[in-house]
């Protein structure tokens, strides 16, 4: 029956995000029941595209990327896939109706990153950020409201900056691996070979005032999603922070992470926060 590959492509979606980020795994867990499959749906498929152009170096990536995206593009039309990733994703599509666009605009920016090792300007930076994570937050948005489009068109603004900050987060904390692994630097203007202080903290204070635009949408969303988009917001805070406080020099040449034990303690503080309405 059809309904058993449903279940069994939901299952793959759920796996996917719990092992490939336990932090954001944990942050869905604290979104209601109601809405938490989709969101997994949403995060199976993001990573399976990232991880077409970042991983699989010894196969032909931009003939597996193709054959992803025609796979995306009959999953869409046909609302059934034989990839379980993509099939559980177009359930989520089809039912809060995300814009094509915006999948689009996703995959556009991964494509960027078969070939391009550079981004010079500001403007081919925030064309990419808005690609690979805006538009993610937008997705998750439409899950979000279900439905609601003037409250989706209220917390558009704060749901993109949110995205960008997460972005940006990891950009800085994978900066070892992106310029060394996979010949990328995203950050304009920024010569990672000799980063110092400065264009360290001018990085930060741009993604502060991201964070701190998407807070005042977080404050915002429906009961069923706010404190799961908390937590992920605490959790990434909580990097920014170690990363603001790690010299240029270690950044360079080390993976900041949070450890487990601090997470928990993040948790706790979280629910704290939640239950006691400060959020």
């Amino acid at each position: 029956m059809k309904s058993i590959f449903d279940t069994i492509s939901y299952e793959c979606s759920r796996n996917v995000t719990k092992t490939y980020s336990t932090s954001f795994s944990s942050a869905v867990k604290m979104l209601a029941p109601s809405i938490r499959q989709d969101i997994y749906n949403i995060y199976g498929f993001v990573r399976f595209a990232d991880e077409i152009v970042d991983s699989f170096h010894d196969y032909n990536k931009e003939t597996l990327f193709t054959l992803f995206e025609s796979d995306l593009e009959n999953a869409l039309h046909h609302k059934i896939s034989l990839n379980p990733i993509l099939n559980s994703f177009q359930h989520t599509v089809n039912r809060f109706e995300i814009p094509k666009e915006l999948i689009d605009a996703f995959m556009k920016s991964m494509k960027l990153d078969l070939h391009k090792s550079e981004y010079k300007t500001a403007e081919e930076y925030h064309d990419y950020i808005y690609g690979s994570a805006d538009v993610v937050g937008l997705m998750c948005l439409k899950v979000f409201v279900n439905g609601n489009q003037k409250k989706y068109d209220e917390l558009k603004e704060s749901a993109m900056r949110l995205g960008s900050a997460f972005q940006k987060v990891n950009f800085l904390r994978d900066l070892k691996a992106d310029y060394e692994e996979l010949n990328r630097t995203y950050f304009p203007n920024t010569d990672l070979n000799q980063l110092d202080e400065i264009s360290k903290q001018t990085i930060i204070a741009e993604i502060e005032a991201d964070f701190e635009a998407g807070f005042e949408g977080i404050r915002k969303l429906p009961i069923e999603a706010k404190f799961g988009v908390y937590t992920a917001y605490v959790y990434y805070k909580k990097l920014l922070s170690k990363l603001k406080n790690t010299p240029s020099l270690a950044i360079k040449n080390t993976r900041i992470r949070v450890p487990d034990y601090q997470k928990v303690g993040l948790l706790a503080k979280c629910y704290i926060n939640y239950r006691f309405k400060t959020i």
